[in-house]
């Protein structure tokens, strides 16, 4: 199955090489060579290098990815047959992605992480959740949804689109979409994750608490102190446990890993809080 039409991919790029590797090495993103694709280098947030280029994307469909995420040959199948879905069920979707949270703080959607390993199981069709990772985000562009520019640094945008999206009346959705996301699995969530944190918890307080794919932002931060306590231990035993890195070549990953994808393997107890 081939999409009806093109595709804009956009990625915030910040290191060529790993760009180059990952994203821009998905055979998929070039099918057709009708596609799109905007590297957005050299911007000081998330917010500001996707919404410049939502205003330079020439088609209604963008995917915003991190730049080390790898797209198997049959993701736009996958996206397309997604689309479809949506469009007999909720043509006004706010915002699709491939891992994402309910508002029950269940993860939803099926990926693979260099960090985490495979997380997940395969969905038979969108599921509505509250917020989505920002590994990979859909958007139309005629929703008139638009990144907060006054969100700083590159953490929990997604977060914010998708309470966003909510307040205006459209549904998010995880899809079923596999993807690599081959990330550096940190120890630590750098301090400008918490900075995001409690912009986010500002702006949308009405709203507590919020589930997000690492964290769940609430009135009293039980989790954040939960957070940082884990981190501290996790420092601490460092030693005694490996850091997860990047693969060099994640087709051959792809081979690795089931080649259809149609075994599915629930995550480790201890990864249910998803990919750094």
């Amino acid at each position: 199955m081939s999409l009806i039409r093109p595709i804009t991919f956009v990625a915030a790029v910040n290191n060529r090489q790993i760009f180059e590797e990952n994203l821009f090495a998905s055979a998929c993103l070039r099918a057709g060579n009708n596609h799109q694709l905007l590297a957005q280098a050299g911007f000081a947030s998330a917010s500001l290098a996707y919404n410049d280029a939502m205003d330079r994307a020439s088609n209604e469909v963008m995917v915003f990815a991190h730049q080390d995420v790898f797209f198997p040959p049959l993701w736009l199948s996958q996206l397309e047959a997604a689309l479809a879905y949506l469009g007999n069920t909720d043509p006004r979707w706010g915002v699709l992605g491939c891992w994402g949270v309910t508002q029950k703080g269940e993860r939803r959607g099926h990926i693979y992480s260099s960090g985490w390993g495979e997380l997940g199981r395969a969905l038979e069709h969108p599921v509505e959740v509250q917020t989505l990772d920002e590994i990979v985000l859909i958007l139309r562009k005629s929703s008139g949804l638009r990144f907060d520019e006054r969100l700083r640094h590159f953490h929990l945008y997604g977060t914010d689109i998708c309470m966003a999206a909510g307040q205006q009346g459209l549904r998010c959705y995880a899809i079923p979409a596999f993807c690599i996301h081959n990330t550096e699995h940190l120890l630590t969530l750098p301090q400008e994750f918490y900075e995001c944190y409690r912009q986010i918890k500002r702006k949308w307080r009405e709203h507590l608490p919020i589930h997000t794919s690492c964290i769940r932002i609430s009135r009293f931060d039980f989790e954040l102190y939960t957070e940082k306590l884990g981190a501290l231990y996790r420092q601490i035993g460092r030693r005694n446990r490996p850091r997860a890195h990047r693969v060099a070549n994640p087709q051959r990953l792809l081979r690795e890993l089931d080649a259809n994808f149609k075994t599915v393997a629930g995550p480790p107890k201890e990864a249910l809080d998803g990919p750094r």
